[in-house]
């Protein structure tokens, strides 16, 4: 039986309220996030609220100006190359690290995953297609034994594609990242686990190589493109 009683803080709750607000497209660029109205509509004080809002400025959603308000962060060209920058690092990391631990069930999982990103594709779920695709780097990521580097990693990835979540996708762009899945896995088939970080920094995550899908999937950012 489901218990009634949900177990997360109140900052939490909050917190995944205007996540929430944010990965729906309610809560835009450059809008305020007035405390008074907001503490209202989730009926808590405003310590809770505040509490929340410090970690969402902590990770770039939002920015506090003292007196002046709290203000939803636009997604510039220049956050999503410094964020592809970080998740290549540290995801190539993540592969030296966890490439020994991986168990023969592991490779079964991503090899699954990858037909299931598949068949997602021939079915425009893009939904679907993302999950899978998060959970085949998370089976690596998670044998890095690093939680601050899964950390960062996964707040990373928040920022880049639930700002809001976007409803089309570039099909051209995620047949390519699954023919670089299956690079990958191949290259840890084969315990080749150098090449397979270098390949998941310099081809995946790299902001160059993938820049021409990047500027497509978020248009918003080709005024100030560079």
């Amino acid at each position: 039986m489901t218990s009634p009683i949900n177990h997360k803080s109140l900052k939490d709750q909050v917190y995944d309220y205007l996540r929430l607000q944010l990965r729906k497209g309610r809560l835009k660029p450059g809008d305020e996030i007035k405390m008074d109205k907001t503490a209202q509509i989730l009926g808590v004080s405003k310590t809770p609220l505040r509490d929340a809002l410090l970690q969402l400025a902590m990770e770039n959603f939002v920015t506090i100006k003292p007196r002046r308000g709290v203000f939803v962060n636009p997604l510039t060209l220049e956050d999503i190359k410094n964020a592809y920058e970080i998740i290549g690092a540290l995801e190539s990391l993540a592969i030296l690290k966890a490439g020994p631990n991986l168990a023969h069930k592991d490779i079964e999982i991503m090899e699954r995953l990858i037909e299931g990103m598949k068949r997602a594709i021939t079915r425009d779920d893009f939904d679907t297609y993302y999950e899978k695709n998060l959970e085949f780097h998370n089976i690596y990521l998670n044998h890095c034994h690093n939680p601050h580097l899964i950390r960062i990693v996964n707040t990373l990835k928040k920022r880049l594609y639930d700002f809001p979540r976007q409803t089309r996708y570039i099909r051209e762009w995620e047949e390519n990242s699954i023919e670089e899945h299956e690079k990958l896995l191949n290259l840890l088939k084969e315990k080749r686990y150098e090449e397979a970080a270098n390949y998941i920094r310099d081809v995946h995550w790299s902001f160059e190589v993938q820049k021409k899908f990047i500027l497509q999937y978020y248009p918003q950012v080709n005024s100030g493109r560079k």
